[in-house]
């Protein structure tokens, strides 16, 4: 199930991105920009200017951030829909609001995923109650949202997607004794690793750094992909049906084909080959 209030809506947001951000000329970005400072690309109307052509013109990194629906919630719950060009004085406030926003939306995205993971029916009561203490904070004045302690309830968080995750991949026995998977787990550093035709089912890939990786024709079906960096490794063929904690970011942010299994919450890039 989808919830599309956890997904950007672009066209409630005052392009709160494209402003409060801040980002430096590389691979990514294309020049250089301070946060609390509008991108060039920002038309009046909020909307990006390039849009359709942001990798082509050299901001692949904008192709690849989720607020989780954090821009909109700022945008017409927090601040009433009084946008920052016409409220010069909230502007500041506004773009600090909204980092801690997008991180709070993080977290309900995950819990709202676990929620509806059959395996993690156990734990139904506690997500539900982590769920419910998180939407309650994104209600708060943005005063209140910037004193919150937000690694403290991460970690709250935190500890119930880790149960989740356990939860749900005891169905595989992932084979960590094969030598080529013996350093294949959460926080790995896998970058550049050849893993084309990788029995990954069940495995830990929580913050597992994927960057420039072979994973062509993978198995990673009940995988736990919660962090992980996916920016240029090669999902060609790879079966990624089941795994979760897998976001739409993740995807973009990685080149795929017509034979790459995703999700079913999950689209298929534009720029993936056909």
């Amino acid at each position: 199930m989808i919830n599309q209030h956890l997904r950007a809506d672009c066209e409630n947001c005052f392009g709160l991105c494209c402003v409060a951000l801040p980002y430096a000329t590389s691979a990514d970005f294309a020049f250089n920009k301070d946060g609390g400072t509008p991108c060039s690309n920002l038309r009046s109307d909020y909307r990006c200017g390039i849009h359709k052509n942001l990798r082509e013109k050299g901001f692949r990194g904008c192709t690849v951030y989720e607020c989780f629906g954090a821009g909109q919630k700022v945008s017409q719950l927090t601040y009433g829909g009084n946008d920052w060009r016409n409220n010069p004085a909230s502007a500041k406030e506004m773009f600090d609001v909204f980092p801690i926003m997008q991180q709070l939306h993080e977290m309900l995205c995950y819990l709202h995923e676990a929620l509806n993971l059959a395996d993690a029916r156990p734990l139904h009561q506690d997500l539900q109650i982590a769920f419910e203490d998180t939407e309650n904070l994104t209600k708060q004045n943005p005063k209140s949202i910037m004193d919150l302690n937000v690694p403290v309830h991460r970690a709250i968080v935190n500890d119930l997607l880790l149960s989740t995750s356990e939860l749900v991949r005891a169905k595989f026995s992932f084979k960590k004794n094969q030598k080529k998977q013996n350093k294949i787990g959460r926080g790995s550093d896998l970058i550049g690793a050849k893993l084309r035709g990788a029995d990954l089912r069940g495995a830990n890939l929580r913050g597992a750094l994927l960057i420039a990786s072979d994973l062509r024709e993978a198995d990673m079906r009940i995988t736990d992909l919660i962090g992980a960096d996916f920016r240029d490794a090669d999902l060609s063929g790879a079966d990624l049906t089941g795994s979760f904690f897998t976001t739409q970011a993740q995807v973009n942010s990685a080149k795929g084909d017509m034979k790459t299994k995703l999700p079913l919450s999950l689209s298929r890039p534009d720029h993936w080959r056909k």
